[in-house]
């Protein structure tokens, strides 16, 4: 009895011991132009963190649908020690899990990362949109969290920004409103609105407004491309990171205004609204709802004459973009091939059947260019081209834009570590990244030919250990660490080449299959395999 006493007591020192370590920080305070915040020093890490930063007004009432409005100045000390609520959206991916207060319309809000002592000064900074397809996502995920970025020396500082309705809404009466006669772009506009932010307020934090790097994934990366273009937010930016997004058609691109206000129309009809005074009395969960009925992600961004002169193509092609570093690349899977093949086996003979039906003027070059004559061609033939369709030819033409229309250093990557396995056998890999999950009587998953879509998150910005789905290994914390240390460098110094790294090259401007970095188990430089697909497809898309 007396050992069990003594074994609960050790227990309990260990577990007090454990939770005091864990807690090991203190209340600090910094003063922003808006007001006097209170965040948290982690004395262990030596990191600062302020969550919930406010950088604009609540997008409510009369604000809904409008430009975002500088934030008004508060007395007294504001607690930002929590994340903020995300913005409006549905659960719709696997691999989101938000660390945020609820959902809200009321959702301008940053978070910081910093590692400056009581002295520091002009810090490195990054700033990281998440993804989700404009409909979904949220700055607090922890394969975005900014304590390990940090540690090397860099203020990190995420951003949330509007979705869905609430953040790509045009109408014919939302554009009287504007000088411009334009609408929508919301979520980019907040964005924009953020890094001005950024530059007038991160010296608070020890940072440098003027190595302000820029970064994200997905629909993240898509907006990198898009405030590399923007005039609300180029002139800001030193650097520039994009991981599997451009918005370059097919990928997310703005369309016409008048083809944006007319489903601002339609949708204003299943409202039952008969003004935009009656769209702006709508309940959040009254838009929500309806958004959901009309089966429409209203994600698309416009052409508007104010956010976005014209489109990315032909900003770049004036060379009116930002003229920073760029590094960039994708994802060896993007999409699964059963995405293109819709369910039919990988046989030579669907998967005929499938591009023509796809590509019906084009069928004899796309079989040139992606074969399958036997079941695991077709596998990755189907897997290319679901991957260049959705997501990699995009991103490979915004490179190709850049490197041609810059004097500034262009580095790109191809990732291609394998996921090790889920640690639930409950849950299964969706098509495009994130979990499902899994159906028992399902068939037995094919084993993977490459990384899909979103999985290189964790690694670049090392935070393998937060993301407790998957059994990581040795090799994934070494692909890891090269990742996260070629980010880190180019965010200091916009080239990612260092120490005990393999050399990445740049692409010059009229080089011919410029190199290519491969992130693997062995990363390395090799010239660029796929460039005449995407050649192909930029003929095919006119972009």
């Amino acid at each position: 009895m007396k050992k069990i006493w003594h074994l609960t007591c050790l227990l309990s020192i260990f577990a007090f011991a454990a939770h005091a370590q864990s807690d090991n920080k203190m209340a600090v305070q910094t003063q922003i132009e808006s007001g006097k915040i209170e965040g948290n020093y982690h004395t262990q890490s030596g990191i600062q963190t302020y969550f919930g930063i406010p950088f604009a007004k609540p997008p409510v009432g009369d604000l809904r649908w409008k430009a975002p409005q500088a934030i008004s100045a508060w007395t007294g000390v504001k607690e930002t020690k929590q994340f903020s609520a995300r913005p409006i959206q549905a659960i719709v991916f696997g691999d989101m899990n938000s660390r945020s207060q609820g959902l809200s319309e009321d959702c301008l809000y940053v978070n910081v990362w910093t590692p400056a002592k009581r002295n520091t000064q002009n810090l490195p900074v990054l700033v990281y949109f998440y993804g989700g397809g404009f409909f979904a996502g949220d700055a607090s995920e922890p394969r975005y969290d900014g304590e390990a970025m940090s540690k090397q020396g860099i203020v990190v500082i995420t951003v949330n920004y509007r979705l869905g309705v609430f953040g790509f809404f045009a109408h014919p009466e939302l554009s009287k409103e504007t000088s411009y006669k334009g609408s929508g772009n919301y979520g980019l506009m907040d964005q924009a609105f953020a890094l001005q932010w950024v530059k007038r307020n991160v010296a608070a934090f020890g940072g440098d407004p003027k190595k302000i790097t820029i970064a994200g994934e997905s629909a993240g990366s898509v907006s990198v491309s898009a405030q590399m273009s923007s005039p609300l937010a180029r002139d800001v930016i030193a650097g520039a990171i994009g991981e599997s997004g451009a918005g370059i058609n097919p990928t997310l691109y703005p369309v016409p205004l008048a083809q944006a206000e007319k489903e601002g129309v339609e949708f204003a009809v299943k409202a039952n609204a008969k003004s935009l005074a009656d769209l702006r009395k709508l309940t959040t969960r009254e838009l929500f709802e309806i958004q959901s009925e009309t089966r429409k992600n209203y994600n698309t961004a416009v052409i508007d004459g104010y956010f976005y002169p014209k489109s990315i193509p032909a900003i770049f092609n004036a060379k009116e973009q930002a003229q920073v570093p760029l590094l960039l690349g994708w994802n060896s899977a993007e999409m699964s091939g059963l995405a293109f093949m819709q369910g039919k086996p990988y046989t030579p003979e669907n998967y005929l059947e499938k591009v023509k039906a796809a590509f019906p003027t084009e069928v004899d070059a796309i079989m040139a260019l992606y074969p399958g004559k036997t079941e695991q061609e077709v596998e990755y033939a189907a897997t290319a081209l679901a991957s260049d369709r959705f997501i990699s030819y995009s991103t490979w033409k915004w490179f190709d834009l850049h490197r041609k229309n810059s004097s500034q250093a262009v580095y790109r990557y191809m990732f291609s570590k394998l996921r090790p396995p889920l640690v639930d056998n409950t849950r299964a890999s969706a098509l495009a990244g994130g979990t499902v999950k899994a159906d028992p009587n399902a068939p037995k998953p094919r084993p993977a030919i490459g990384a899909p879509h979103a999985c290189e998150i964790e690694y670049c910005m090392g935070n393998l250990r937060l993301i407790k789905e998957y059994a990581w290994t040795q090799e994934d914390y070494q692909v890891s660490n090269t990742m996260f240390t070629y980010f880190a460098n180019f965010i200091k110094s916009g080239n990612p080449n260092g120490k005990d790294l393999p050399n990445w090259p740049t692409a010059q401007s009229q080089e011919k299959n410029p190199a290519v970095m491969v992130l693997d188990v062995e990363s390395k430089s090799v010239p660029a395999a796929n460039d005449a697909r995407y050649e192909f497809l930029d003929r095919y898309y006119k972009n």
